[in-house]
C-alpha cells in the first residue's frame, strides 16, 4: 500500500477512540498499524497532536491546492481534538511545515478563518524535502489544551498586533508556548535585517519580552527549536544563543529549513515552564559513566511530571549514511537519557523526527518500531537538513510520567 493511502487511513474518515496507557490517554484510529505513531496523546493537561496532512476520507489529496490541503488538514486535526475532548479553539501551539514558501499567504488566508480571535502560538517553516505524501504541500502538528483548561494569550504590552494569524504566546497553567520568533521589531512590525548573530539576538530579545509579560525568564525555558537557513552559520548562532542561557540551557534541536521571508535567516520557538524543581539531565555514556554537558543545550530538562528531551543524533564512524543504524543509535541514546531522569519509553507522549532524506522514511520506521510496538506517541516526521555533516536523522521527544 502506498504511503499516502496509509496516511489517509490514519488521519481521516475513521472512528476515534481512547486507549489508556499509564499516565497518558492515546487517541487511536484503529487504522493501519504500519504507522508507528498515534494521531494524538493526552497527558498532564495537554493534548499532543501528530503531524497531519490534507488527505481526505478516501485517501485523496488536492494536488497543487494549498488552500484545499490547509482546510482538510485542519479538519482532520479538529476531528482528532474533538475525540480528545478539545477543539481548534483550544490550540496552544502549532507547527506548520510548508513545502513551498510561496504558499505562505494562501495558507494564512485559510488558516486565519479557523481562529477569529486569540489564535494559537505558531511556527511556520519551509521543509527541504517532500512530505510523507509526495503531493503534500503542508503538514501541521499541534499542542492543545483540553476544553475547560486555562488558555491565556500573552502579548507584550507595548507591541502591536502580529502581522500573521498567531499569538506571540499562549500560557496554560505554568506552561508558556511561544511562537516561532524572527528578527522583527514587535513595536512596529518592521524587519530587523542582519547576519545570524544579529538576528539571533533580536529573536531572543523578543523572546525575553514575551517571557517577561508571562512572569517568566530564560531560566524557565525548557525546550527550543532553532531553524537556520544556512547550516554553515550554526556556530555563529550558538555564539549569540548561549549568552542568553549561561547555565543549564534548554533542551534543543537545530535544523536547516527555509523561512517565510527572505529577510530572515533564523527562527526560534520555545516552551517555558515555571517550576522551581527544574533539573537539567545529561545523557550518560554507553558504558554508564557520566556524559559531558553541552554548553549550548541540555540533553533533557525535567520539570514536574514532564521531561523535554533534546534533538538527538546517532551518527558514528561506522554508520555513515545508514538511516536504520543511526535511528537505532539515536534511540539508544534517548533511552539512556530517559532512564537518567527516571523515565522510560512508556512515558513518551510526543516526538518529532527530522530526516535528511524522506525516501528513507520506512527505514527509519523499521528501527523506530523496535522500540515502539504499541501505545505510540504522537509524532511528526519532516525532511530537513541537519547540523552534523554525517547525521541523517535527529529525534526529539517529550515524556510525561
Amino acid at each position: 500500500m502506498r504511503l499516502f493511502t496509509v496516511l489517509a487511513l490514519a488521519f481521516a474518515g475513521v472512528t476515534m477512540a481512547f486507549a489508556q496507557s499509564s499516565s497518558k490517554q492515546i487517541i487511536t484510529t484503529g487504522a493501519n498499524p504500519s504507522l508507528p505513531f498515534s494521531p494524538a496523546v493526552k497527558a498532564d493537561g495537554l493534548i499532543y497532536v501528530a503531524g497531519m496532512l490534507g488527505t481526505g476520507a478516501n485517501g485523496a489529496i488536492a494536488k497543487g491546492d494549498i488552500k484545499a490541503q490547509t482546510k482538510q488538514t485542519l479538519e482532520n486535526i479538529s476531528a482528532t481534538l474533538k475525540a480528545g475532548g478539545s477543539s481548534l479553539a483550544n490550540a496552544a501551539s502549532v507547527l506548520v511545515y510548508l513545502r513551498n514558501a510561496s504558499d505562505f499567504a494562501a495558507m494564512n488566508e485559510v488558516y486565519s478563518s479557523h481562529w477569529q480571535k486569540d489564535p494559537p502560538a505558531r511556527t511556520t517553516v519551509v521543509v527541504t524535502q517532500p512530505l510523507a505524501n509526495p503531493d503534500g504541500l503542508i503538514e501541521i502538528s499541534m499542542v492543545a489544551v483540553p476544553t475547560g483548561g486555562e488558555r491565556v494569550v500573552i502579548h507584550p504590552s507595548d507591541w502591536i498586533k502580529s502581522p500573521s494569524p498567531y499569538s506571540y504566546g499562549i500560557k496554560s497553567g505554568n506552561t508558556l508556548f511561544l511562537s516561532g520568533l524572527v528578527s522583527r521589531n514587535g513595536k512596529d512590525n518592521t524587519n530587523v535585517k542582519g547576519d545570524v548573530p544579529t538576528q539571533t539576538k533580536t529573536v531572543l530579545d523578543n523572546g525575553a519580552a514575551i517571557l517577561k509579560q508571562a512572569g517568566m525568564s530564560f531560566a524557565d525555558v525548557v525546550s527550543a527549536r532553532v531553524y537556520l537557513t544556512d547550516d554553515t552559520k550554526f556556530q555563529e548562532m550558538n555564539g549569540a544563543y548561549r549568552t542568553y542561557f549561561p547555565s543549564n540551557p534548554p533542551a534543543r534541536a537545530t535544523v536547516k529549513a527555509g523561512l517565510t521571508n527572505p529577510d530572515y535567516v533564523v527562527e526560534i520557538t520555545m516552551v517555558a515552564v515555571k517550576d522551581a524543581g527544574r533539573k537539567a539531565i545529561t545523557t550518560p555514556n554507553a558504558d554508564g559513566t557520566p556524559g559531558r554537558p553541552n554548553q549550548n543545550l541540555s540533553s533533557a530538562i525535567q520539570v514536574g511530571r514532564r521531561l523535554y528531551v533534546a534533538g538527538l543524533t546517532g551518527n558514528t564512524d561506522t554508520n555513515k549514511g545508514d538511516v536504520k543504524a543511526q535511528t537505532k543509535e539515536v534511540l539508544a541514546r534517548a533511552e539512556r537519557t530517559l532512564k537518567a531522569a527516571g523515565f522510560d519509553w512508556s512515558h513518551v507522549v510526543d516526538g518529532v523526527v527530522y530526516l535528511t532524506d524522506m525516501g528513507k522514511f520506512q527505514d527509519m520506521n523499521a528501527s523506530y518500531r523496535e522500540i515502539f510496538s504499541k501505545d505510540f506517541p504522537a509524532r511528526a516526521t519532516v525532511g530537513t537538513g541537519l547540523m552534523g555533516a554525517d547525521a541523517v536523522v535527529e529525534i526529539m521527544f517529550t515524556a510525561v510520567k
